[in-house]
């Protein structure tokens, strides 16, 4: 079997060659085989932009003109690259962590943590540059092709282990919606670092901007990393680490490079006036959410209120205020304190999400429904899919809780064992062979044996099984068995039929029947 797999494998791969073949890299001019189309790229970054904002922190919506700033540098960037035709977008994101980030097809992401750090908008166009060029070198669509290499080079392992195995997804995000996540946590390779600041440094040029920008803004990063401050570790430091050889390759490219292109520092530091001012009211919301993990939900809810005052129009202090209040066992205040948090941000899973957990604590199914349905369109967690089974199993809705109860089960982690096991209570009564393998073959003395073995996490109190088999004269021969007391996951009966079959060819053609399970 597994040469049949290889052999099968080495086909796809030498077939994937010769249709896709090398093609040449946009931005390098590299020959370099390609199993992703442009199509396909684009199509990843539109599938997964939402997602990969939701689980990064949602959108920062408190001041559009930042916004439209941002956009605006962006695009004017994205028309001077290699792939301009690619339907770039740019957004904020609502965290304070330093970073950005960039998905196949131009979709552009820049947290309002790292705006802070930058001074000017050479500077901002760097940042956006250098995720630019990771979009149009393909590095993304590189990573997805190294994936598809090894993951095809594994089908064999994949075949063999997945019966048995279900920890094959993404913690807390599931399904697809995990693939955004993840590749924006991937570090780049040493080679696409160098090569997103060389081209993007390029694109600064073609615009306008001073590309020494990027040398000086390279060199504030390598401080900081010897510094190891927390926020980038976790932040841009995580994906794009700096380095000295990335300062001395900026500075040798900029020698080759127009330098008097636009710095722009007055006019960025007075776009970013209203989000310096909102700073504060930030930090409060970071510290409200230490002094939770401290248990201080007094401390906490004073940051809250801190945070509200000073940027009213943004959720992130009400969802604070109801987090402590929830840790408080202030159901309803926590609630109320959500209904402001959406009133200010309605496009954001986690408000949704913790709102409808409540709900569903207070008895009330349908509007906790509603939520966590709502919460899922965003992004998808274990968490809500779950909750979702429950509340659909106690409406007796079982094909409603299957659906949800499965999607809950991709998790690897407690919770989506827990899915794992209510599916298999729900569905082995119905579907038993799906959860037990049955196995037929003659003992010694060519009498006819039942192994039935349990592969679900759940324990098999009863089930009645119904045999017809030929005897070793052509006779059929009907048989019930029973269990012999309760079957535990991962274990096997043997049951004796009593059929005289002679042969493991006659006991091939047996039949079996499942009825009456019951589980624990």
């Amino acid at each position: 079997m597994r040469r049949i797999i290889n052999r099968l494998l080495v086909s796809y791969l030498i077939f994937a060659f010769l249709f896709y073949g090398c093609a040449t890299n946009p931005v390098t001019g590299k020959q370099e085989l390609h199993l992703i189309s442009e199509s396909y790229e684009i199509k990843v970054g539109e599938d997964n932009y939402l997602y990969t904002q939701q689980s990064q922190g949602g959108d920062y919506l408190t001041d559009p003109e930042l916004i439209q700033y941002v956009k605006d540098v962006g695009h004017r960037l994205s028309q001077v690259s290699d792939r301009p035709q690619l339907p770039f977008e740019f957004v904020i994101i609502n965290s304070s962590v330093p970073n950005a980030w960039a998905l196949p097809g131009g979709k552009i992401a820049i947290n309002r943590g790292l705006l802070l750090e930058l001074d000017n908008e050479a500077e901002l166009a760097a940042v956006l540059g250098h995720e630019i060029v990771h979009a149009t070198a393909r590095h993304g669509a590189k990573s997805m092709e190294r994936g598809l290499l090894m993951n095809a080079a594994l089908i064999g392992l994949s075949i063999y282990v997945a019966s048995s195995d279900y920890s094959q997804y993404q913690n807390a995000i599931l399904g697809a919606a995990g693939l955004g996540t993840t590749l924006i946590g991937q570090k780049y390779s040493r080679g696409a670092e160098l090569e997103a600041d060389f081209y993007g440094m390029h694109y600064m040029s073609k615009a306008g901007f001073d590309p020494t920008a990027a040398v000086g803004l390279q060199q504030t990063f390598v401080r900081l990393a010897d510094n190891r401050q927390p926020n980038w570790l976790e932040g841009l430091f995580s994906s794009h680490p700096p380095s000295q050889e990335r300062v001395d390759a900026n500075m040798e490219t900029a020698k080759s490079l127009r330098t008097d292109g636009l710095l722009g520092r007055g006019s960025y530091q007075e776009q970013i006036t209203v989000l310096r001012e909102q700073t504060p009211g930030y930090e409060a919301v970071d510290e409200g959410y230490k002094a939770i993990l401290k248990k201080q939900y007094r401390q906490a809810i004073q940051f809250a209120d801190t945070a509200i005052r000073i940027v009213p129009r943004e959720s992130l202090g009400y969802a604070l205020r109801a987090a402590a209040n929830t840790q408080m066992g202030r159901t309803h205040e926590a609630v109320q304190d959500y209904d402001q948090a959406i009133q200010q941000n309605d496009r954001y899973f986690r408000h949704y999400l913790e709102r409808g957990l409540l709900k569903k604590q207070m008895g009330l199914h349908y509007e906790a429904s509603a939520d966590l349905e709502r919460s899922v369109k965003y992004l998808p967690t274990a968490v809500a899919q779950y909750s979702l089974g429950d509340l659909a199993l106690a409406n007796n809705d079982m094909n409603k809780a299957i659906t949800h109860f499965r999607a809950a089960s991709e998790a690897k982690n407690e919770l989506g064992q827990k899915a794992r096991i209510a599916l298999a209570r729900l569905e082995m009564p119905q579907k038993p062979l799906q959860y037990l393998n049955i196995q037929v073959g003659p003992d010694q003395a060519g009498s006819l044996l039942l192994r039935v073995t349990n592969k679900s996490p759940v324990t098999l109190d009863y089930a009645v099984f119904y045999i017809t088999a030929p005897d070793i004269r052509g006779r059929m021969q009907n048989r019930t068995l029973y269990l012999h007391g309760a079957l535990t996951p991962g274990n096997f009966q043997i049951l004796s039929t009593n059929i005289l079959v002679g042969s493991q060819q006659a006991a091939s053609q047996a039949q079996v029947r499942i009825g009456n399970v019951r589980v624990r």
